[in-house]
């Protein structure tokens, strides 16, 4: 199934979404870069007509300096500096002796019209408003040649209709070249992630061929930008690996397990439907319920070792687990089981709170396992004894008997799934040991074995202790 069929389909699409996320931005940075070209042309504006402006305001007073010395403006300046085609310009004359002479009397600066000491030679601009108009204005304040004791305020002002249209035609000059622009990176932009999003075909294809192989992709040839993706890719195929192994080694286990007891309940079976003794008929029963007996432990504990064998913790998993008061629980509910087969089963252990971070159940069976190992092994009258103790950071749980033990060179090996010591008398499966071995490790702990102080055998498994929570 191509791209196209899942688009149909409607599924989300990396591309348009890459696309979209790119052309707002685009699309806000020409709405942005549009308001920073009209101020900077209207800033450009008001610089180029603050200098017009300035050069006008000059002119007049030359102009009144050479031609109107009584400070009178001929009717044909004034109408060049009113004159504006879209709307009107203002000038104005004041004498510090006289008053208003010329032009608009509204207009003139802020303050003082003759301020104190003010003979500079070049003129100052300011904003006024005139009939709600906003003006740009220039002022100099001249000399009267015609009075040398009276001096002259020129005033020519502007309006601002001029330095907003001419803004405005820079910015719409600028629009186009700026969307073209914009198309223009847009579409590089779309064929920058089409060739880009090509880059995942071949891994697509690598993946598409497989079909049972759980081989890791690997880093090779594969984009930084989806490393974090194949190497997740990569964790799932590691934990499917390990759980087909557990399924296979699950499976190989029951055959070569129940193998055994399957073949003798079909020779006892063969027996009893051959036979009209009755004795021989019991005994054959008898032997078939010791083999289904059989049967049924081992395929409990092949069960119980697939599950001890899985090293991943979820949440809920664990929960802090005070083993002081667990510990004496799980060994009260053997009591029962361990006098009807005449041993005595015990426990020793500190009143203080020993706290672990575990699974109830896995220390329910790694325990059942321990003791039923002792009852098995040890015999009738033995003792086992269970005890609990803090390492410095750790916790021991001790399981010890007074059995026959287990030689040294073979303590090694306790705890391979199905080996058993050579010239043991009680039958097993040999998986109880490694069961707790397996649960041991699924708690970060660990199962050392060792010969007792009595001669038999002592099981101890430890675990990292935990801070009270």
């Amino acid at each position: 199934m191509n791209h196209r069929t899942l688009l149909r389909e409607g599924r989300q699409s990396l591309r348009k979404r890459l696309l979209t996320t790119l052309l707002v931005p685009l699309t806000g940075l020409l709405i942005f870069n549009s308001l920073i070209t009209y101020f900077g042309a209207l800033i450009y504006a008001n610089h180029v007509h603050d200098e017009s402006l300035l050069n006008d305001t000059l002119t007049l007073v030359q102009m009144m300096a050479t031609e109107s010395p009584d400070g009178g403006v001929s009717p044909q300046a004034q109408f060049l500096l009113e004159y504006e085609p879209g709307g009107h310009n203002y000038f104005s004359v004041f004498s510090a002796k006289r008053g208003f002479i010329a032009g608009n009397p509204v207009l003139q600066p802020p303050g003082k019209l003759f301020p104190d000491g003010d003979d500079s030679d070049q003129p100052r601009l300011y904003d006024v408003q005139i009939e709600k108009r906003a003006l740009r204005a220039a002022s100099l304040v001249m000399t009267n040649t015609r009075d040398p004791s009276d001096q002259l305020l020129v005033t020519v002002a502007e309006t601002l209709r001029d330095r907003h249209q001419e803004a405005r035609q820079i910015l719409f000059l600028s629009i186009p070249a700026q969307t073209l622009l914009l198309l223009v990176a847009f579409v590089l932009v779309w064929l920058g992630v089409r060739k880009g999003l090509r880059q995942l075909d071949p891994l697509t294809m690598q993946i598409a061929s497989r079909e049972h192989d759980l081989a890791p992709i690997g880093d090779e040839n594969v984009p930084a930008e989806i490393l974090p993706l194949t190497r997740t890719i990569d964790g799932l195929f590691g934990r499917l690996r390990g759980m087909l192994a557990l399924h296979e080694r699950f499976i190989a286990d029951a055959a070569h397990q129940l193998r055994t007891p399957l073949a003798g309940l079909s020779v006892h079976a063969e027996r009893a439907q051959a036979s009209s003794d009755p004795e021989t008929i019991r005994d054959a029963l008898n032997h078939i319920e010791r083999l289904i007996q059989r049967a049924n432990r081992t395929s409990s504990q092949l069960l119980a070792l697939t599950r001890a064998q899985t090293t991943e913790h979820e949440a809920g998993d664990t929960e802090p687990l005070n083993l002081a008061t667990v510990i004496p629980e799980l060994v009260g509910q053997r009591v029962h089981e361990a006098l009807a087969a005449d041993v005595d089963l015990g426990y020793e252990g500190p009143s203080g709170p020993l706290w672990i971070d575990g699974d109830r159940h896995r220390l329910q069976e790694l325990l059942d396992n321990l003791i039923d190992n002792g009852l098995r092994y040890a015999g009738r009258g033995s003792m086992i004894t269970v005890s609990l103790a803090q390492e410095g950071n750790e916790i021991c749980l001790a399981v010890e008997d007074n059995g026959p033990g287990v030689p040294p060179a073979w303590l090694e090996r306790l705890g391979e799934r199905f080996f058993r010591v050579p010239g043991a008398e009680e039958a097993g499966s040999g998986l109880g040991l490694a069961i707790v071995q397996r649960i041991a490790e699924w708690h970060d702990g660990r199962a050392r074995y060792m010969t007792g102080n009595e001669g038999g055998l002592r099981v101890e498994i430890v675990f990292p202790i935990m801070q009270k929570p």
